[in-house]
């Protein structure tokens, strides 16, 4: 009956259960319903600023960010998104009407309207929100990872970065320090081949952005990143490593954009037959699900009601986002000069306390 599992002929992989393969699928179909939520009311002009997708690349943000410690009370794993991320987002604790608030420059957003798309930061949920430079957040988790060593916590970093951005030299900087420090972080590199309309082989001219791995003496690898599973279990090793003391590992996701750098961006210098390709024979999604059901995992059924639930949230969500506020013009003031006591540096003596980052 379709309702029922099929007798599973291959073990689950990397110690998941069948619960979190369904978790990740609820997780990764969320993030792409929810750009498609975003791009409709972008089309409606009702999107302050811009909209980035990330349709095809959409698995690798999930599987990575569910390979970290999840917690909401400022103790668990630390993770720092690009643009790009909103699955890595959403995996941590984000909640999409969040989200939309955000794009829709809301009064109760997290950003309280200042800041747009995923630039927000929760350090109790663990995300600390995208710096515009490129390549400037290397070094600020490499900072976030050296208060986690000399305080001696039992907690990780991940952050990611763009092929044309391995360029900066912020990049390298944060790198190589994390290196040397041997701090508890994971370097996402998410090779989707374009840095806005330049394609990676004029990035670098190396064979592989993972081959930058031994110049820092760091652990790399390169993984298919439309590939769920293989996706978890680079990051989950690379995770415990950095829990273990052994310092930095450098991923290298393969994947592909199929959008242009923002919704404005036309993507016409692209060949539309390489996008149809991608999208007919390498989509992450299509691929996660076929193993799924292949392997006995899940049934179509299960599936199916995953797909409805979050379509009924996603309803729920834009239209209570719909419903909030816009901020109060006196709210342009706040937030930009100190007006309290200056606390104290964090030394490694000081007692944690994630609010005070």
């Amino acid at each position: 009956m379709a309702n029922k599992t099929k007798a599973r002929t291959t073990a689950i992989p990397h110690g998941l259960t069948r619960e979190q393969l369904l978790e990740m699928y609820h997780l990764v179909r969320l993030t792409r319903s929810l750009e498609e939520k975003l791009e409709v009311l972008f089309k409606q002009s009702k999107i302050v600023g811009g909209l980035f997708r990330s349709l095809g690349q959409e698995g690798e943000s999930v599987a990575s960010a569910y390979a970290l410690r999840r917690r909401d009370d400022g103790t668990g794993d630390m993770l720092s998104p690009l643009i790009r991320n909103l699955g890595s987002m959403l995996t941590i604790g984000s909640r999409p009407v969040e989200v939309v608030r955000q794009y829709m420059a809301k009064g109760d957003s997290l950003a309280r309207g200042k800041e747009l798309n995923i630039h927000i930061t929760d350090l109790q949920r663990g995300f600390i929100g995208q710096i515009s430079p490129l390549g400037d957040l290397i070094p600020v988790m490499a900072g976030v990872a050296l208060t986690f060593k000399q305080r001696g916590e039992d907690r990780v970093g991940m952050v990611y970065i763009g092929d044309g951005a391995t360029s900066t030299g912020a990049f390298h900087e944060g790198v190589n320090f994390a290196a040397v420090q041997r701090l508890p972080l994971v370097v996402i590199v998410e090779n989707n081949q374009w840095a806005y309309s330049t394609p990676s082989k004029f990035m670098t001219a190396a064979k592989a952005f993972v081959d930058k791995a031994p110049g820092y003496g760091v652990a790399g690898e390169q993984v298919d990143g439309n590939d769920m599973l293989a996706v978890y279990g680079a990051s989950r090793r690379a995770v415990d490593r950095a829990r273990a003391g052994e310092g930095v590992t450098l991923l290298e996701f393969m994947t592909y954009r199929r959008k242009g750098h923002a919704q404005h961006d036309a993507q016409t210098y692209v060949d539309p037959a390489e996008i149809d390709h991608w999208a007919r024979t390498n989509d992450p999604i299509d691929r996660y699900v076929k193993t799924l059901l292949d392997n006995g995992w899940a049934t179509a059924d299960e599936l199916t009601a995953i797909g409805q639930d979050i379509d009924r949230e996603l309803d729920e969500a834009v239209a209570e986002a719909e419903q909030s506020p816009l901020p109060e013009p006196e709210e342009a003031l706040t937030d930009v000069y100190g007006d309290g006591p200056v606390n104290a540096p964090w030394t490694r003596h000081t007692p944690p306390d994630p609010t005070l980052a």
